[in-house]
C-alpha cells in the first residue's frame, strides 16, 4: 500500500507528465489532411501542367479542378496521381498524364447536352471528367477487370458513365449518333465504325500510330459524306487491344 504521501506524489508527476504531453502536442505542427493535401496538389496541377501549357477552357479547367484523380489511381502510387506523367493502373495499361487528359476533354468541345463515346475506360478518369461536362457519357473497356473496376469507381463518386466491356474498335452503335467520341488507346488506323457513328459535325480525338511507337493525335470531323482530320501533336498511348 502506498502511504498518502507517496501517493500524492504519483499524483502530481502523472499531471506533470500530461502537461508535458499536451505542450509537445501544441508545438508540434499538425499534418496536413489527406483532403487538403489532394486540394492543393490538384490546383497545383490545374495552374502548372495544364493551363500552364495552354488548355484555356474554363469548363475544362473546372472539371480538372473537381475530379479527385488519386481515386482513380492503384494505392501504391497514390502519392504520384498529381504528378505529370501517367501511372499503371494493371493489366498492361495506364492512366494517362492530366494534360493529355485535359488536352483531349478540350478538343472535343463539349457541351451541355452532348451524348459522348470514350474508347478505352481504363481506370475511368477520362470518363469522369467527359462527366462533368455533359450528362451522357457511354465508355467501352475492353479488359473485363478494368470495366468493373472503373464502373464501381464511377458509381461511387457519383459519375454518370454508362461503361460495358467490349471491344472498342466498333464503337457502341446502341447509343449512336454521338456529338464526340474520344480514344485513350491507340490502332494503327482510324476505326471505319466510330467515323460511322459521328454525329454531322461530330468530334473524334484519336491517337493513330504503330504499337511501341509515337502516334499523332487527331482531331478528325464529320462533314457529310466527308472528313476534316487536324493533326495536333505527337503523343504516345497504350495500343487498342482487340477481341479474340
Amino acid at each position: 500500500m502506498f502511504s498518502r504521501k507517496a501517493l500524492l506524489i504519483l499524483i502530481a508527476l502523472a499531471l506533470v507528465l500530461v502537461a508535458l504531453v499536451g505542450a509537445l502536442a501544441l508545438t508540434r505542427p499538425a499534418a496536413s489532411p489527406p483532403i487538403e493535401r489532394f486540394t492543393t496538389q490538384r490546383e497545383e496541377m490545374v495552374a502548372d501542367q495544364i493551363h500552364a501549357r495552354g488548355v484555356n477552357d474554363a469548363q475544362v479547367l473546372d472539371a480538372a479542378m473537381s475530379v479527385p484523380r488519386h481515386e482513380f489511381v492503384l494505392p501504391e502510387t497514390i502519392d504520384e496521381a498529381y504528378e505529370d506523367h501517367p501511372l499503371p493502373i494493371g493489366y498492361g495499361q495506364t492512366i494517362s498524364q492530366p494534360y493529355i487528359v485535359a488536352v483531349m476533354t478540350e478538343l472535343a468541345q463539349i457541351k451541355r447536352g452532348d451524348r459522348v463515346l470514350e474508347i478505352g475506360t481504363g481506370s475511368g478518369y477520362q470518363a469522369a471528367m467527359l462527366a462533368r461536362l455533359t450528362d451522357e457519357v457511354y465508355s467501352v473497356e475492353i479488359i473485363p477487370e478494368l470495366a468493373a473496376r472503373a464502373e464501381m469507381t464511377l458509381k461511387r463518386l457519383g459519375y454518370n458513365v454508362v461503361v460495358k466491356n467490349d471491344d472498342g474498335y466498333n464503337g457502341w452503335q446502341e447509343h449512336a449518333p454521338y456529338d464526340a467520341i474520344l480514344v485513350t488507346c491507340a490502332p494503327d488506323h482510324v476505326p471505319p465504325p466510330l467515323i460511322a457513328q459521328l454525329k454531322e459535325g461530330g468530334r473524334l480525338i484519336i491517337p493513330v500510330g504503330p504499337t511501341g511507337g509515337y502516334q499523332t493525335l487527331w482531331r478528325i470531323i464529320k462533314r457529310g459524306d466527308k472528313v476534316i482530320s487536324e493533326n495536333i501533336m505527337g503523343v504516345l498511348f497504350v495500343p487498342l487491344t482487340r477481341g479474340k
